[in-house]
């Protein structure tokens, strides 16, 4: 099992490692230049299916080669298509990809089998593999699967606890749902889940939650997108993130939060 230990993030230069930028507002060009000027203030790069089809594995590889992390937002979700592109990404050494939870506990114990013995066999460097824990987007199948449960907090509740039942290093989820999430899985995976910046006006979801709440809730990592994209000062709006992040953590109960491994356990 992938270990975990105490710690206290009171310093910037632990936050960042905990902040993910979203690369799919613009387009490949616009999107190295992003990861040139912030890699040194983020710990990861999130690229998307938008982008991934507009410049394929060359961009991951090229990203990669300016000394950042990746995270690939695919959701292979097909189980016999999942395992094979499982294997791709880490062989194109992303930090972390995800898939859908969906009820199908096969396909996530099979990606995590799979991904592990690659990693064995060609000493490579084991990726996160984080479900993703949200009804939107996914297919009839999958809610009509998450059905026995009468409400949407609950549904997401019960594909998290499958996700950490399979074994997986973490889930995706949205901010408002961080906290039943933490509920129903302790501490046996890491939650990845959106940052809305103090300032974010254009944001006027009643759910919304900021970083520190998120953190709070027991959130590890936080994803920054299009707020970032139209700041007039990017670094500006990510050192008021990772405020808000630090201020989440010293609010939190001690003993609350976790640093995740940065090498998971191959098992």
């Amino acid at each position: 099992m992938t270990e975990y230990w105490p710690f206290s993030l009171s310093r910037q230069s632990l936050l960042k490692e905990r902040l993910i930028v979203e690369l799919d507002h613009g387009p490949a060009r616009e999107a190295l230049s992003m990861v040139e000027y912030l890699s040194r203030y983020v710990g990861m790069f999130k690229v998307g299916k938008h982008l991934f089809l507009n410049a394929g594995p060359d961009l991951i590889r090229e990203i990669r080669k300016r000394g950042a992390e990746v995270f690939l937002d695919l959701k292979f979700h097909t189980p016999g298509f999942a395992c094979k592109a499982a294997v791709e990404a880490t062989r194109l050494g992303v930090k972390m990809f995800d898939l859908h939870a969906g009820h199908c506990v096969e396909m996530m114990e099979r990606t995590r089998h799979e991904v592990n013995r690659l990693c064995h066999y060609e000493g490579l460097r084991r990726p996160y593999i984080v479900a993703v824990a949200m009804l939107a987007g996914m297919n009839g199948h999958d809610v009509a699967c998450a059905a026995q449960c009468s409400c949407a907090p609950e549904r997401i509740a019960l594909l998290a606890r499958l996700a950490a039942d399979s074994s997986m290093d973490g889930v995706v989820t949205s901010p408002c749902h961080v906290s039943r999430v933490r509920s129903a899985c302790g501490r046996r995976v890491m939650i990845v889940t959106s940052a809305i910046s103090p300032d974010d006006l254009w944001c006027e979801r009643p759910d919304r939650v900021g970083p520190a709440e998120a953190v709070r809730s027991g959130a590890d990592y936080l994803m920054l997108g299009r707020p970032l994209w139209h700041a007039a000062d990017p670094l500006r709006m990510i050192r008021e993130v990772l405020r808000e992040m630090d201020r989440g953590v010293r609010s939190a109960q001690r003993g609350s939060l976790a640093l995740f491994s940065e090498r998971p356990a191959v098992n």
